[in-house]
């Protein structure tokens, strides 16, 4: 009996399983009319605002649902028939009449009267247990009308049983989660799976990106299998990584609430759907229910030339350090994208000398094949009077944003060709191993364009037989990045004197401690300690620093700090203050030093109370919650007293990635004879020599010659006027994001963020034998324009909002030098001017009539206006002021100011420092 009785209960639950396996979807039933009620809404606003104060707009309707067929063999196939009707259009929130866009409109002037009645023409779904199999509409209806239907059609779409699915909508392809319970279910939708034809493209670097985040999710409530309400919402959340303050989000809801069910058309008798639908109308497609990609044309957007006409005065060269010349710059690319080569060209060929490079900044940043073709049109390779022309050129390639292949086969081309100017040839390879290092940070490193241009840099640098051919292949790889450069860099780093060893081991320098292998820190091992041969200073300290910063081992370090007191005192005291920064600033190499300096064989006093006036320190310039960005300022001399090498770095930092924002490097050599001072060991032959190089947003700079030779060097010296070399100048395109995104409802969104930046990099160096003085000088002048606008454009209606953050600094970094005495008085000075920094967010709606609803607020302030750094290690008296500290020099009348706020003079590593 009671194996009866158990029998019994699996044949019951078995049954009730495949019941309710059956009832996946929901039922209507036979000869009713339901009717509904529908709402769409689209929000625009900051994250963090209140909708209720949101830019936006409504459309709501009646729906009428009827069932048409229903499968004699098969229950869950239903052909569903739906009417949208009463269209309205209206503010999303509330509003004056004298803010109200829509007051006084009918919805057929809104809308338009083909739009109107090609959105109330009804549409037939072919439900398949609860997922629409066909969509069934008219073929020559607007493309937006129809993703309006799409998006309501997609709510009918549903499975009354827990789990996973992947489900096509309007949305695309995209993965769905169901919790089902009682008479409710909903829907997740993962809107990152989703599969759907994407446009746009974002920046190459994370931090200068921006952030996404999507969710969806749908509420079904249930009565009788059917449904009795909907309620859908759709978040779109965008931040600017290195200001996530910067937001904008998009909401988009939906709502579908039944509000009557009335006796409606009987039952159509036939086996098959599709029969059905054509007896219906003919003239009925099945269709995808994947959204179209849709572009409204702007009918009343200026021209190319009108757009430049009214921006020109702003784009002149004593202009770009302001934040209107970013702005502008980034306003003419977004219209540089939408014209034509023909327009482009002409805009070119028609401008004058002093306003060329900025346009041929802006062309080549616009990155599409129309403006590609019209700069290599324009450009000339084999004339050297455009040569600055050219350069500006091949800058805006390394800083593209996201370089394509094309653009990398067509230097790699004019490479391969006749080019006049020497410069302009080196330029062109050194970009190239930029962009070889973008396309492969984009999985494009097997792509041809990339692979002809590793095997030539790789292939020529081989055979180059003079010094500046292999330098310029070098810092092609130094921008590349390849892994397979590692062996080839290390054998220029050990066998090779002067610049070419520093290039190579510099190179090394950039690659991540991952890369760095047991192989490369035996080399720079046996450079640093000179197992081999005798090297020069920079190229020692540049070793020594690629070990401290790759995981050193114990044995490691201990022979680093043994090996100091060995050391030319002013080396000795660079390798002490590099140590110093390592702990103060917690690099992550800072414990394993803290380690080693435990043994008292390392770490006396003996060993780390060298004289000395070189040094190397890092602080923060900011610390936020996003980014944090710091500095390394780091100088060494000669044991003469003269500048070696002064090194000045900015890294910005987030989470997960860095950005080598700026360096920019001063090198001397061959300078002792000046003064009759001996040179330091192993730089006895070395020529006189004086030099800048740069690195801008991770991309290495073709270095700048002062002089070379020591008949230049007095030639120079005699005809100084104290200006500046320009090491870069110019308009850069920084953050680059651009993106469609298809909301649920129908319309689509787009958004666009730019930053633009109008940079003016210079440095100098000034020698004086008369007050045995040096003096290095850096001058940044940057001025940065962040647009980002985020916009729902749904034909008759635009709603969007836009912000703005607008900033201009100075930054000047000063090293001066006296050597009239030993040890010798330095001081180092950064300083920062005080800075405007504005922020604006403006919420709009508009229709194609031209009326205009507008909402602006922001706010304007000055940025803190002193952040100096300032040295001062010498064994005189020395007499402290708290806001200014003067240098009585016994040889000189100069005084040397410094900035300085505290003073901590109890150490050889004490620092003066202000911020």
């Amino acid at each position: 009996m009671i194996l009866l009785t158990v029998l019994f209960l699996c044949i019951i639950s078995t049954y009730s399983a495949s019941v309710k396996g059956h009832t996946t979807g929901p039922s209507l039933n036979n000869d009713k009319l339901y009717k509904f009620a529908y709402s769409a809404e689209v929000y625009v606003d900051q994250v963090k605002a209140s909708l209720q104060k949101s830019a936006g707009y409504r459309i709501s309707s009646a729906v009428d649902v009827n069932l048409l067929w229903r499968n004699p063999d098969n229950d869950g196939d239903q052909l569903v028939k739906v009417t949208i009707r009463d269209v309205q259009v209206e503010n999303v929130n509330e509003r004056p009449a004298d803010k109200n866009i829509f007051k006084g409109k009918s919805t057929e002037k809104i809308i338009g009267k083909e739009y109107l009645d090609a959105l109330q023409r009804p549409m037939v779904l072919e439900l398949v247990r609860g997922k629409v199999k066909n969509f069934y509409s008219y073929q020559n209806e607007p493309v937006f009308t129809q993703n309006i239907k799409r998006g309501l059609a997609s709510l009918f779409q549903l499975q009354l049983h827990s789990g996973t699915a992947q489900e096509v909508d309007v949305s695309g392809k995209c993965n769905t989660t169901y919790h089902a319970r009682q008479d409710q279910v909903t829907k997740i939708k993962a809107l990152d799976s989703c599969e759907i034809e994407k446009q746009g493209f974002t920046s190459h670097n994370q931090i200068l990106d921006v952030s996404t985040k999507a969710t969806s999710a749908t509420i079904y409530v249930l009565e009788d299998s059917f449904i009795k309400s909907i309620k859908a919402e759709e978040n779109i959340v965008l931040l600017l990584n290195y200001r996530r303050k910067t937001s904008s989000k998009i909401v988009s809801k939906q709502r579908l609430e039944l509000k009557s069910v009335q006796a409606g058309p009987g039952l159509i008798a036939e086996k098959q759907a599709a029969n059905v639908v054509k007896n219906l109308d003919s003239s009925y497609v099945a269709m995808s229910l994947v959204a179209e990609p849709v572009k409204s044309k702007c009918k009343k957007c200026p021209s190319l030339s009108e757009h430049w006409k009214s921006i020109r005065e702003h784009m002149n060269p004593e202009k770009l350090s302001k934040a209107e010349a970013a702005k502008s710059f980034l306003s003419f690319i977004q219209s540089i994208r939408k014209a034509t080569k023909e327009e482009i060209l002409q805009i070119i060929r028609s401008e004058n000398k002093e306003l060329l490079p900025q346009i041929v900044d802006a062309v080549t940043s616009a990155q599409t094949p129309a403006s590609l073709e019209a700069i290599l049109d324009f450009l000339d390779f084999k004339d050297a009077s455009t040569s600055v022309l050219q350069e500006r050129f091949l800058y805006a390639c390394g800083f593209a944003s996201h370089p394509s292949e094309m653009l990398l086969k067509s230097l790699t081309d004019k490479f391969k060709g006749d080019i006049a100017n020497e410069e302009i040839r080196e330029t062109i390879v050194i970009v190239m191993g930029a962009l070889i290092r973008k396309l492969c940070d984009r999985e494009g490193c097997k792509l041809p364009a990339v692979t002809e241009a590793k095997r030539l840099i790789l292939s020529r640098l081989e055979k180059a037989k003079k010094g500046d051919n292999v330098r310029m292949y070098l810092l092609a790889l130094k921008n590349a990045l390849l892994p397979e450069a590692i062996p080839v860099l290390l054998k220029y780093a050990e066998s090779e004197e002067g610049p070419i060893s520093t290039t190579a081991v510099t190179a090394l320098q950039r690659y991540d401690p991952s890369f760095l292998t047991k192989e490369v820190k035996e080399t720079m091992n046996r450079i640093y300690h000179q197992s081999r041969k005798v090297h020069e200073k920079t190229v020692r300290t540049a070793a020594a620093a690629v070990i401290l910063n790759s995981n050193p081992s114990h044995m490691e370090v201990k022979n680093i700090l043994l090996s100091i007191g060995e050391l030319p005192l002013e080396m000795t005291k660079y390798m002490l203050s590099m140590i110093q920064d390592i702990l103060q600033f917690e690099m992550p190499s800072s414990k394993i030093v803290r380690q080693v300096l435990k043994d008292m064989r390392a770490h006396n006093y003996e060993r780390f109370s060298k004289p000395g006036s070189s040094s190397a320190y890092s602080g923060y310039v900011t610390r936020g919650p996003d980014v944090s960005s710091t500095y390394g300022l780091d100088i060494l001399y000669s044991g003469s007293g003269i500048l070696r090498r002064s090194n000045m770095n900015i890294h910005i930092f987030d989470r997960n990635s860095e950005l080598h924002a700026i360096q920019v490097v001063i090198e001397a050599q061959g300078l002792e004879s000046i003064i009759a001072a001996t040179p330091d060991e192993g730089e006895e032959n070395l020529d006189s020599f004086a030099g800048m190089s740069a690195i801008l947003f991770d991309v290495q700079l073709r270095p700048v010659t002062f002089f070379e030779g020591y008949g230049d060097l007095m030639s120079k010296m005699f005809s100084a006027t104290g200006d500046l070399i320009s090491v870069v100048k110019g308009l850069i395109l920084l953050t680059d994001y651009s993106q469609e995104i298809q909301l649920q409802s129908g319309p689509r969104a787009s958004m666009e963020f730019l930053g633009g930046l109008a940079i003016d990099i210079s440095g100098g160096m000034e020698f004086s034998l008369w007050y045995r003085e040096s003096k290095t000088n850096i001058k940044n002048r940057v001025a940065m324009f962040t647009v980002g606008n985020t916009e729902v454009d749904s034909f008759f209606v635009k709603t969007g909002m836009e912000t703005t953050l607008e900033v201009e600094t100075t930054l000047d970094f000063i090293s001066t030098v006296q050597f009239s005495q030993y040890p010798f008085l330095v001081c180092m000075q950064m300083d920062r001017a005080e800075s405007p920094f504005r922020h604006y967010v403006t919420k709009y709606e508009s229709l194609p009539s031209g009326r205009r609803y507008t909402a602006r607020r922001g706010k304007a302030e000055l940025l803190a206006d002193n952040l100096a750094i300032a040295k001062y290690l010498a064994n005189d008296t020395r007499d402290m002021e708290e806001e200014s500290h003067s240098f009585n020099l016994k040889y000189t009348r100069i005084q040397v100011e410094c900035l300085l706020k505290k003073t901590n003079a109890s150490s050889p590593f004490s620092w003066l420092m202000s911020l």
